[in-house]
């Protein structure tokens, strides 16, 4: 038999240290390369985060709303412009009522509080909240017009939350409009193409470099469908809520090790 090393239990504090040090390290090889200017964000495994800590679906929702204001400050760190974050698709009603219920409080309370943060508001993030938004309840659709009226005029950074959202609705509802132009005159049919459907989704044509998906799932679950065409994929086994700074910097780094070829 060969020797094994005795494991070593380090301190807290020795632990933090450690990280931070590799986050630093990190951070400066990143920053000589390339980063994505969008990342698309499936933030997945809430529920089941929850369900292992023996919690309430709920209490990991909450603990995931915290991760994303973690998740917007490291974008903003690594020299991302846009992220766009899936937080809740149409199919999601279905869920139990209390469950919905419990979601949309705590994203109408997430969303007016984004209109008063100084880190949204001195940093220039420009926040927009993408999908059916008929389908919200009407303390979600004020909190929505308070954070959009609020920095409407910002440009340095733009956060997206698709809430309400369905993929293929989104592609149904840009035909639609293209369609309307045309009946209206405003529009030549040969005039629509790749580009021009583009820019009458909810993005405006400004498609994700990277989707990140947690949770352990390896699929899209109808998020960005158009968009994603030549979007580079990562899937992590973590839950949402317990995504760290790390985790986020290792996949950008393996995103600028790898030759995007978009179709060629």
């Amino acid at each position: 038999m060969g020797w094994r090393l005795p494991r070593v239990r380090l301190p807290g504090p020795v632990v933090r240290w450690v990280y931070r040090a590799y986050e630093r390290s990190l951070l400066r090889e990143i920053r000589g390369a390339p980063v994505p200017g969008h990342v698309g964000f499936i933030l997945d495994g809430n529920r089941r985060h929850a369900k292992a800590l023996g919690h309430l679906p709920w209490e990991g929702h909450r603990l995931g709303s915290d991760t994303v204001e973690a998740l917007v400050e490291w974008g903003r760190e690594t020299g991302v412009r846009t992220m766009t974050l899936y937080a809740f698709s149409t199919e999601n009603f279905s869920r139990a009522a209390e469950e919905v219920e419990t979601l949309m409080a705590l994203f109408a309370n997430r969303l007016a509080g984004l209109s008063t943060d100084d880190r949204i508001l001195e940093g220039g993030v420009h926040v927009r909240v993408l999908g059916r938004l008929e389908m919200l309840p009407p303390e979600v659709l004020e909190a929505i017009r308070l954070v959009e009226d609020a920095t409407k005029d910002f440009d340095a950074y733009r956060l997206n939350f698709c809430i309400a959202y369905g993929g293929r609705q989104e592609i149904i509802d840009a035909v639609q409009l293209l369609l309307a132009k045309v009946e209206r005159g405003e529009l030549e049919r040969e005039q629509i193409d790749e580009q021009m459907l583009g820019r009458h989704l909810y993005t405006g044509g400004d498609d994700p470099d990277l989707i990140i998906r947690t949770g352990g799932e390896a699929r899209l679950s109808n998020f960005l469908l158009y968009q994603a065409a030549y979007s580079e994929l990562f899937f992590t086994d973590v839950y949402f809520p317990s995504f760290r700074k790390i985790d986020f910097l290792r996949i950008i780094r393996n995103y600028q090790r790898r030759q995007r070829r978009f179709g060629r």
